[in-house]
């Protein structure tokens, strides 16, 4: 039994001001962690406990379908070479380089280390499916560290990997990691959603984030209430209203219109007063592509209503960019022979296919069929009005790049969908033959033939699966974390411990709850009841049992902190009711 005079706890009254969010502010009050630079923490007592938890139910869950190993943290750049990600992975990767000049890197998950085990001993497929796992610490050298544990530079992941001889494998794997961690963020007491995803860097094809609903959320999902539908921005779709299109001027073709100082979307629809959606936003990058080792980086415009949003993520896939950046002053008049403010899409010299040496054109799905719109003239203070996609300009490629705002249609019933902030606590997709093929990792079918195994990757991030509990379960005084992963899940307090006769008994319930399988702490300070009772309800311990005056009565309070209320038990009757709580 843990007794808490003497062991270290150091809480808080006040969060330090650059703790913004719930978790963060809760965390570093209640002694779970202390910050030793920008995105880098050190757990403490309390705050390891939880995360040993964590782990016990990710590992014995992992367990019921995979092998557990350990990799190593630090890596040379070969393995990465190969896989073509030692460039593609930019500045998020820490790299350095041994005494001999050596590259290597921090390991930010393991596709490559996992991959080139299985090329050197997987020869069969006797010898399939796999499912290998780690619980493991990466390293991500992030751009904004901020939010305590949501954007750090040092952080632990359950990551695992699995290779099947064909697509029907890899379904199956993919649909027990589905079960799986469905099972462990359940345990975990965490309310989630599962979404649609893109697969990001790690590449490969279908991709699902288990998300969790919060304000502290750097990621957005629209969901449907009416049928479930859920998709993460980056694949979100949905259905648009009909707009009425304006009337055409003059012949009805393009015409050149003096719109002096109107570079903004709001201003050039006030100008010609007409809504935003009847307006041609141009939005215009330079898009790096790799072959192989090399580089270069090609024009890349996107079209879409005034009214929506170009989503980076969309764009670049389907324009197979491993990077965007906007165009500089040099590159608008080079592509456009116009600046910023007034760039349309007439005139452009397009090319009729990705990257072929013209303008690559994305033109938004929100535009197909639209006629007399406004737009852009390539001309400072000028703008064309009657401009009708297809037939005054053409595009590279028609295709979704934008992102779906709250009270469009729901694409699966047309119900408005919703727009929320959430935390991804997990993710899990199907690579393909990505790392397989190309770091040459093969296997010999039932026909003798030699054949690529093809892959799947799965990760979960532990800290996450804390923070997001804390952000579920707050309240101005404290948090309250569920049972299985609290540090302790009851602390029995001793209200005066002077009181010999108040003493023993409180002792003696906290030695039969813990003889009975509960995780007990005692709080056998000698600080006042109100203090105790304070940090009680700050540390996240989701029960209290008080031991106070009415122990003269045979009773004391049991205190809920879910429910921040309490109700007066019998000695006798302690564990017994505390078991169906928690049950």
């Amino acid at each position: 039994m843990q007794r808490w005079s003497k062991i270290f706890v150091p809480t808080l009254r006040e969060a330090p001001a650059d703790a913004e969010v719930a978790s963060h502010k809760f965390l570093l009050r209640a002694g779970y962690v202390r910050q030793l630079g920008a995105g880098i923490y050190s757990y403490l007592f309390f705050g390891n406990r939880s995360i040993q938890k964590i782990v016990g139910i990710v590992r014995e869950e992992m367990n019921t379908i995979g092998q557990e190993f350990l990799l190593p943290g630090i890596m040379p750049s070969d393995v990465w070479e190969q896989s073509g990600r030692w460039t593609t992975m930019g500045q998020n990767m820490f790299r350095l380089q041994d005494r001999k000049g050596a590259w290597l890197c921090l390991g930010m998950t393991h596709e490559e280390v996992m991959t080139d085990i299985a090329r050197k001993e997987l020869r069969s497929y006797k010898q399939l499916p796999q499912i290998w796992y780690q619980i493991q610490t990466k390293f991500r050298d992030e751009p904004r560290p901020k939010s305590g544990l949501l954007r750090v530079r040092q952080f632990i992941m359950k990551d695992s990997y699995s290779f099947d001889l064909d697509a029907a494998g890899l379904d199956k794997s993919f649909d027990l990691h589905d079960a799986v961690y469905r099972k462990i963020f359940s345990r975990c007491g965490l309310s989630f959603v599962s979404v649609e995803a893109d697969s990001g860097a790690m590449g490969g094809t279908q991709s699902q984030e288990f998300m969790v609903y919060t304000d502290a959320g750097e990621d957005l999902i629209a969901s449907c209430p009416n049928c479930g539908y859920a998709a993460n921005m980056e694949k979100a779709t949905s259905k648009l209203g009909a707009v009425t299109e304006m009337e055409p001027t003059g012949d009805g073709l393009p015409e050149l219109v003096h719109t002096p100082g109107k570079a903004a979307i709001a201003d050039v629809a006030e100008f010609f007063q007409i809504d935003a959606a009847s307006d041609i936003k141009t939005v215009a990058y330079m898009a790096e592509i790799r072959e192989g080792k090399e580089a270069k980086w090609v024009p890349l415009v996107a079209f879409l209503r005034g009214d929506h949003f170009v989503n980076e993520t969309k764009l670049g896939g389907i324009a197979g960019a491993s990077d965007l950046r906007p165009m500089n002053g040099e590159e608008l008049e080079k592509y456009f022979a116009g600046p910023a403010g007034y760039l349309g899409p007439i005139g452009l010299n397009v090319a009729k296919k990705l990257h072929d040496g013209g303008v690559n054109v994305i033109v938004d799905l929100g535009l197909e069929g639209r006629k007399n719109l406004v737009g852009g003239a390539n001309k400072l203070d000028y703008h064309f009005r009657n401009i009708t996609p297809g037939r005054d300009f053409t595009w590279t490629l028609l295709a979704d790049i934008r992102n779906v705002a709250e009270g469009e249609g729901c694409p699966q019933c047309g119900t408005p969908l919703k727009v929320a902030k959430a935390v991804e606590i997990g993710h899990i997709f199907k690579l393909g033959y990505k790392y397989s093929e190309s770091m040459g990792a093969r296997v010999l079918d039932p026909n003798g033939k030699e054949v690529t195994p093809i892959m799947g990757s799965y990760g979960i991030g532990i800290e996450r699966i804390l923070t997001s509990c804390i952000e579920q379960n707050n309240d101005e005084n404290g948090f309250w974390l569920p049972p299985s992963i609290a540090p302790f899940e009851v602390v029995v307090t001793l209200t005066n411990i002077k009181d010999e006769a108040l003493v023993e008994a409180g002792s003696k319930i906290a030695a039969e709850l813990e003889a009975a399988g509960f995780d007990v702490l005692l709080d056998d300070r000698d600080e006042r009841a109100g203090v105790k009772f304070k940090d009680a309800d700050l540390v996240g311990i989701p029960y209290r049992v008080t031991v106070g005056k009415k122990i003269a009565e045979g009773k004391v309070e049991l205190v809920t902190r879910a429910k921040a209320a309490g109700e007066d038990v019998a000695v006798a009757d302690v564990v017994s009711h505390l078991k169906s709580l928690v049950s």
